[in-house]
């Protein structure tokens, strides 16, 4: 049978599959007629010989999509009783999280780009017109001089330890909120995204500029940059998980809306689960070196704990781990064949 052939004769199955698909989770499985619960088991067990069918003739990718979506949420309502092992998340955050970053590295160049752009922007703006600062400046270092908090951290008289503590809790916070925020945006077509990005970046750009003016860009840099590795790498990949679902509004692939919505929305979530323990790492490192200044550490030691750092970061998401690992690939649970 060709694949045309196929498509059209095994329609009716999966569009009937996907409506009782589609009533079980909205209203639970309880909600079900007995012959329809009887149907649903029936069905996820054809569909399943069915994906196999397309995979093993390599059929149209939209296909394949469209069939493992169905076949996974079946599977997730007929086996809802099981937890996630330990074993199951360390293997997501050690394989499977650094393999979907690389199928979606376009996604998230574009939102590191967009950081980028407005880091540029912010700067610049700054370096043109300094009265531009209750703009671009962030509020709480509107009126901290950058040289008296140098001489004041040299001196031992800057935050206490409980002060620190706070404000670290505070950004740690903080930061997260804008994650899941660049991620949920991604449901305005990405603009909400883009702009949480940009502004974000801007943000950092002008403060940069400000320290950089009193000539302290050492000191900025050394302060920023060993949390901030990991910390702006995380929030753009959050960003680049709200341009994935972005994309299953504005690019569907000849799918259904809802169904290409779905599969995205799958992929997006899992990149941004695995955020969460590059924020852990980043608010561990700003709790403690980042909060210690020179001469205490000097700029020299922390740019360079920086960058060992950042090559750590990347060397782990750039890791090829998950070569041949299909299942973890697909972004749901493969069904028992």
């Amino acid at each position: 049978m060709e694949m045309p052939e196929f498509i059209e004769a095994r329609r009716p199955r999966w569009q009937q599959l996907e409506s009782l698909l589609d009533k079980a989770e909205g209203k639970g499985l309880r909600a079900l007629e007995l012959e329809e619960a009887r149907s649903l088991g029936r069905l996820y067990r054809a569909v399943s010989s069915d994906l196999l069918w397309v995979r093993a003739r390599s059929g149209a990718a939209d296909v394949s999509e469209y069939l493992n979506d169905l076949v996974g949420r079946a599977y997730a309502l007929t086996y809802p009783g099981e937890r996630p092992r330990f074993a199951d998340v360390w293997n997501f955050v050690a394989r499977g999280f650094p393999a979907l970053l690389r199928q979606e590295w376009r996604m998230y160049a574009a939102s590191l780009l967009m950081f980028l752009a407005g880091l540029g922007f912010g700067y610049l703006g700054m370096l043109v017109d300094p009265d531009a600062a209750p703009y671009l400046v962030p509020a709480e270092h509107l009126s901290l001089d950058p040289l008296q908090r140098a001489r004041d951290e040299a001196a031992g008289q800057g935050a206490t330890v409980g002060e620190q503590a706070q404000f670290t809790t505070f950004l740690f916070t903080h930061n997260i909120q804008v994650a899941f925020l660049a991620f949920a945006l991604g449901i305005t077509a990405g603009v909400g995204t883009g702009i949480m990005l940009f502004s974000n970046g801007l943000m950092l750009g002008a403060l940069a500029q400000v320290y950089t003016a009193k000539g302290m860009a050492g000191w900025f840099w050394a302060w920023i940059l060993p949390h901030g590795i990991p910390e702006i790498t995380a929030i753009c990949i959050a960003g680049a998980a709200g341009l994935v679902i972005a994309r299953g509004q504005v690019a569907p692939r000849g799918l259904p809306r809802g169904v290409a919505l779905r599969q995205e929305a799958v992929r997006a979530v899992r990149l941004l689960f695995g955020t969460l323990a590059l924020f852990v790492l980043a608010g561990f490192i700003e709790g403690t070196i980042s909060q210690i200044h020179p001469p205490k550490l000097s700029v020299a030691f922390k740019v360079s704990f920086a960058l060992v750092v950042g090559l750590g970061v990347y060397a782990y998401l750039g890791s090829d781990w998950m070569r041949g690992a299909g299942r973890a690939r697909d972004g749901v649970a493969t069904p028992p064949r």
